[in-house]
């Protein structure tokens, strides 16, 4: 009995073994939207880190129609519903402040925040979402929301990577900025006096 368990558990094995390791990643597929992010730090002790998901420009045309002006239509989860554009692709694009900061002179609290943006030819609503878990926009709520603020898109070189950074960099301040395709949307970070 002992020695027909062995051979059981040894043919078991052996299937593992062999088997193409593409048979169990079959979920972990590269994606066109490579996962990336960045950081700086302010001041002594604080820190900002942007996730976020960069979606290729591909020959595309972006703002206004890849990614729509105002709120996106209804979708497959509420078709009522209208949805601001994730800030990047897959997941929810996050920004993570170890501090209270100011965005743009309005106090956020420390935390992580789902980044969303309604976007338009003149001026982008950028949102910071107390809800930083879901996929993309299509759940998000409105009542969430911890911040909104207004800022004005600038014409930049072509980016062909959707792209988050920081510039500006003042010790105790920095510019935060979205760089994709040839618009840069910049928005003010600076410390908590």
């Amino acid at each position: 009995m002992k020695r027909l368990c062995i051979i059981g558990l040894t043919l078991v094995l052996s299937v593992f073994l062999v088997q193409p390791s593409t048979t169990f990643a079959q979920g972990n597929q590269v994606r066109p939207s490579l996962k990336a992010s960045v950081s700086q730090r302010l001041g002594i002790d604080t820190d900002i880190k942007i996730d976020f998901s960069r979606p290729g420009v591909k020959g595309r045309k972006i703002w206004g129609e890849l990614v729509p002006y105002g709120l996106a239509p209804g979708n497959r989860y509420s078709k009522d519903q209208p949805y601001p554009w994730r800030a990047g692709a897959n997941e929810n694009t996050t920004i993570e402040f170890n501090k209270d900061i100011l965005v743009e002179g309005n106090k956020l609290p420390a935390g992580k925040y789902g980044i969303h943006m309604i976007p338009s030819e003149k001026d982008w609503i950028i949102i910071f979402c107390k809800n930083n878990s879901g996929w993309g926009s299509y759940q998000y709520n409105q009542e969430e929301d911890a911040l909104r603020v207004t800022v004005n898109p600038v014409k930049a070189p072509h980016q062909e990577w959707l792209v988050f950074g920081f510039e500006d960099l003042a010790g105790t301040a920095a510019t935060a900025y979205l760089h994709w395709e040839g618009l840069k949307v910049p928005f003010k970070i600076k410390l908590v006096e």
